[in-house]
């Protein structure tokens, strides 16, 4: 099996999580520099196999699309230029960033690591992915 990939896409920072090969564990793998991030997947790509790409999609709570959403969008249509044969799944990313700062608050860390906003991004990615596993199972029980 090929790995999951799953980006949490924001204007500065874009974290990032992968499953193992066997797609059962959702782990944080990176934080990367927006103006990293093209060549950073490139390569990763290139080394690792992946089947599958969850994209962040930002909503409003009342599912309207955010501000945010025309760079993500600029960026999906990047992927499928750039990535033709893996397949980009868009995923609602509401209250990942939330949920990831409570899971970190909630780990015992040190003050210091907690204010790592890059943490937040990969930790958020990883809350994404092991979301959109959960609900891949789901659907084939």
């Amino acid at each position: 099996m090929a790995r999951i990939l799953s980006i949490d896409y924001g204007t500065k920072r874009i974290g990032l999580a992968v499953t193992d090969p066997m797609q059962i564990i959702a782990n944080g793998l990176d934080t990367v520099h927006i103006k990293d991030l093209h060549a950073y997947l490139k390569n990763y790509l290139t080394k690792e196999k992946v089947e599958t790409i969850v994209l962040g999609w930002p909503k409003n709570l009342d599912n309207s699309d955010s501000a945010s959403l025309k760079y993500v969008q600029e960026f999906y249509h990047w992927l499928l230029k750039n990535f033709p044969d893996i397949p980009v799944f868009k995923m609602d990313e509401r209250f990942t960033s939330v949920l990831a700062q409570k899971a970190i608050l909630e780990s015992g860390i040190g003050k210091k690591a907690r204010q790592n906003k890059g943490l937040v991004d990969k930790v958020s990615a990883t809350i994404l992915l092991q979301n959109y596993l959960d609900s891949k199972r789901m659907n084939t029980l």
